[in-house]
């Protein structure tokens, strides 16, 4: 971990009332992940998603004024419908990794890690437990928790 960095990984536990696989293929098919990725006010009009270990996402998301945010990363470890382990990235609309100075953030780490738990609980219910790591210190760590959490809501309307 980079000097700059968080000390702590951002953990986020959510359950929704949806089943596991459902909840997975918000996070893995591309026309499901669109409907609730990106921060309230956000909306996501691109998506690719290469499931496999070593294979790429590209996720876009748009603000109110069209801006568009790129993100991309690699998948570094795939247990269906229980695990997925990726890299997290800035990037450009072809998917090259690019520094957070070009979205106006300065001293960020150029890849971060993110890992999402999916288990069942009763009542066809599943647990989310988010793990990002490599967040820089400041207030970055309090918007990136807020920003996740506007997403989730966003997933856990859509789930209805």
């Amino acid at each position: 971990m980079s000097e700059n960095t968080h000390d702590q990984p951002l953990v986020i536990t959510r359950t929704f009332n949806a089943p596991r696989q459902k909840v997975w293929d918000a996070f893995t098919k591309p026309e499901d992940c669109m409907k609730w990725w990106g921060p309230k006010d956000f909306t996501s009009p691109a998506c690719k998603i290469d499931l496999r270990v070593g294979g790429k996402y590209l996720f876009c998301m748009q603000d109110k004024e069209g801006k568009k945010f790129w993100s991309t990363g690699t998948y570094k470890e795939i247990n269906p419908i229980e695990k997925i382990v990726c890299t997290d990235s800035f990037s450009n609309e072809n998917g090259d990794i690019v520094s957070a100075e070009t979205y106006g953030m300065k001293d960020f780490p150029l890849e971060l890690e993110v890992t999402f738990v999916f288990e069942d609980i009763e009542g066809s219910r599943t647990k989310l437990t988010l793990t990002h790591v490599g967040i820089p210190k400041g207030e970055i760590v309090e918007m990136t928790h807020a920003s996740w959490n506007q997403c989730l809501d966003k997933l856990e309307a859509d789930l209805k």
